[in-house]
């Protein structure tokens, strides 16, 4: 099979768990598009975390960001958007306020999250001082739903962060059970995504490859997430880090090495080396 599309979850599978970019990968992506393979980031950060990592990477391709709900190459120009409407927003801010949790507006342009503190949960506190660039603004208020009542906000994305599982099981039977127009992820114990109705990071790369009239089969995927499943199920090659759950390496066609070892790069010079460049194969009209 020729593959033409790879796409690279970023956390935890593209960057170490330090958060640090490896050169090794930046080698890798710079060999396989030599190859002239279509080089994508699918992830849950927001467009310009996600954008940030692609200039690193010296690529200027479209990014499938916010969980799926923002493709776009620059910030204003947008091929796909969709949003959580800024009623449903409020109302699962209102809900959301009732339990301890941190909630967090992920918009393009900015973040806006209570100022709620977690006891345990470092995760919280990672996520939101890391990753976005210095010009993303990032504003802590201490009531959200006021704020967003004289100012309402339509984001792509809503994450949440609690304190307690129970709380998590609780609030995210409560969102399903009031509002069908949203999707709710639980990525982890204490951590659950809220997107639009229909929005995932599998439904993103499916409208960025019809978008570039590249099919599915032709589609290498590689992640390490519960949100990276569908992708690693439904491409030609499924690709499963190291350090993923079990479930992800069940579904995956082929498991690399964990990020902390460069997985990343192992699996783009063990497979693409046996792939002749896009522009010979069609030359040799092997390819259309």
């Amino acid at each position: 099979m020729i593959y033409r599309l790879l796409a690279i979850n970023i956390d935890g599978t593209l960057l170490q768990s330090n958060g640090r970019l490896h050169k090794s990968a930046k080698e890798a992506i710079e060999y396989v598009q030599q190859k002239g393979i279509y080089v994508t980031l699918v992830s849950s950060r927001s467009f310009p975390s996600a954008k940030k990592v692609a200039k690193a990477l010296k690529l200027d391709s479209l990014i499938v960001a916010h969980s799926g709900a923002y493709i776009a190459s620059s910030r204003d120009k947008p091929i796909f958007v969709r949003r959580l409407a800024e009623e449903v927003t409020y109302e699962i801010v209102r809900l959301l306020e009732g339990f301890s949790c941190q909630i967090r507006l992920v918009h393009e342009k900015f973040s806006l999250a209570n100022k709620s503190r977690l006891n345990h949960n470092l995760l919280a506190k990672t996520v939101f001082s890391s990753g976005d660039p210095i010009f993303y603004s990032q504003q802590f208020v201490d009531s959200l739903s006021d704020t967003i009542l004289d100012d309402p906000v339509n984001p792509p994305k809503i994450e949440v962060y609690f304190e307690d599982e129970t709380d998590l099981l609780d609030a995210q039977a409560a969102i399903k059970g009031m509002f069908h127009e949203i999707e709710v992820l639980q990525l982890n114990k204490y951590r659950i995504d809220i997107m639009p109705a229909g929005v995932s990071k599998l439904n993103g790369l499916l409208y960025l490859a019809d978008h570039l009239e590249i099919a599915r089969s032709e589609m290498v995927v590689i992640g390490d997430g519960i949100d990276d499943l569908g992708m690693i199920e439904e491409a030609g090659l499924g690709v499963a880090m190291g350090n993923a759950p079990t479930e992800v390496k069940k579904a995956a066609d082929w498991v690399t090495r964990p990020n902390n070892q460069h997985g990343v790069a192992y699996m783009v010079k063990e497979h693409f080396r046996k792939q002749q460049p896009i522009e010979f194969l069609r030359k040799m009209n092997l390819l259309k």
